[in-house]
């Protein structure tokens, strides 16, 4: 079984930051990779970065240039920096985990952009 726990959501000020940190625990798989997305009320959840096992990313359009995936393999941990946030940056922010192509979920964490 695999457990993921967010943490880092908060409310900023548009152009502000904020680091989401997602620890992963139980049968992790060096080859598993790990991303974040988001649900922005009223709209389907959508793909916001994700990394590899071999580091590689990718990012949707919408935050390409501002936010920025990494991971610490030996904590089982990946983080989202996120910079000059906006509005429309608003939403609940969840950690998945793949691996043998089973998705594990958080359970999210609200991020609030004021303007």
């Amino acid at each position: 079984q695999v457990q993921l726990v967010e943490s880092g959501g908060g409310l900023v000020q548009a152009g502000g930051s904020l680091r989401l940190s997602c620890a992963a625990s139980g049968s992790i798989f060096s080859s598993s990779s790990m991303g974040w997305y988001r649900q922005g009320s009223g709209k389907p959840r959508e793909l916001v970065a994700r990394i590899r096992s071999g580091g590689s990313t990718n990012y949707a359009d919408s935050v390409k240039g501002r936010f920025t995936i990494s991971r610490d393999n030996a904590k089982n941990t990946v983080y989202l920096q996120m910079n000059s946030l906006k509005p429309e940056d608003t939403a609940v922010y969840y950690c998945n985990l793949r691996q043998w192509q089973k998705d594990y979920w958080g359970q999210g964490t609200q991020v609030t952009i004021s303007s």
